[in-house]
């Protein structure tokens, strides 16, 4: 059973997120994506973020006619700072053993991942998915990870990714780019403009309906 999770703020989800999600789990063929939102992501703590109630309804209403795309509410009902190596290690512990997790992030994040916590740890745990934009397809570890860390995974030529000592992978993949923000899509709510077609209309008319962003 293969796995992926799929985490950010999604203050709103929009069609970028699933358009990526979709192609890692066609390139990957994982049997269900998780859209995991932060409840207190660590790098926005001083940020003014949407009510977790809102955006999980925004994401279930989204997702809702994918039956391979689920929900997790895990970073909510965990108190706290929202980290993912500590989503990962809920997952491994609550379901079955041979369970292949993939953690799917988008390029500038990995890029990040040195500030994340127990970085070193996570990468060790779960296969990572690292979604490039064109032009970056051959990204190497050497450039976003410390000599000494990197050193110890692998280029595995058949799999076209970097097999690290306990056997888990570090996956670059470039996937269809969208050039959409989510704080794109709020300045545009704030203006009066409209974002058909870059969120899916239930999600449009689900916060025109609770005037988030500025909207109604």
């Amino acid at each position: 059973m293969k796995w992926g999770l799929l985490g950010g703020t999604f203050d709103p989800i929009h069609v970028g997120h699933l358009r990526c999600a979709e192609e890692v789990l066609e390139i990957f063929d994982l049997n269900r994506i998780i859209f995991v939102p932060a409840s207190l992501p660590p790098h926005k703590l001083d940020a003014r973020i949407t009510p977790f109630h809102h955006r999980e309804q925004m994401i279930k209403l989204a997702i809702d006619d994918n039956p391979v795309f689920s929900f997790s509410s895990v970073e909510r009902e965990r108190e706290g700072t929202s980290y993912s190596v500590e989503t990962v290690e809920h997952f491994q512990q609550k379901y079955i053993k041979d369970l292949e997790l993939y953690f799917i992030v988008g390029q500038d994040a990995f890029q990040a991942i040195r500030t994340w916590k127990d970085w070193q740890r996570l990468l060790t745990m779960c296969h990572f998915v690292v979604m490039t934009r064109p032009g970056y397809a051959s990204m190497t570890l050497e450039g976003v990870l410390p000599a000494e860390f990197s050193s110890s995974f692998a280029f595995d030529e058949e799999a076209q990714g970097y097999r690290g000592a306990t056997g888990r992978m570090i996956y670059f993949r470039q996937v269809t780019f969208l050039d959409i923000s989510s704080s794109d899509i709020r300045r545009r709510v704030r203006e009066g403009k409209s974002i058909r077609y870059i969120v899916p209309d239930a999600v449009r008319h689900y916060l025109a309906k609770h005037s988030l962003y500025g909207a109604g």
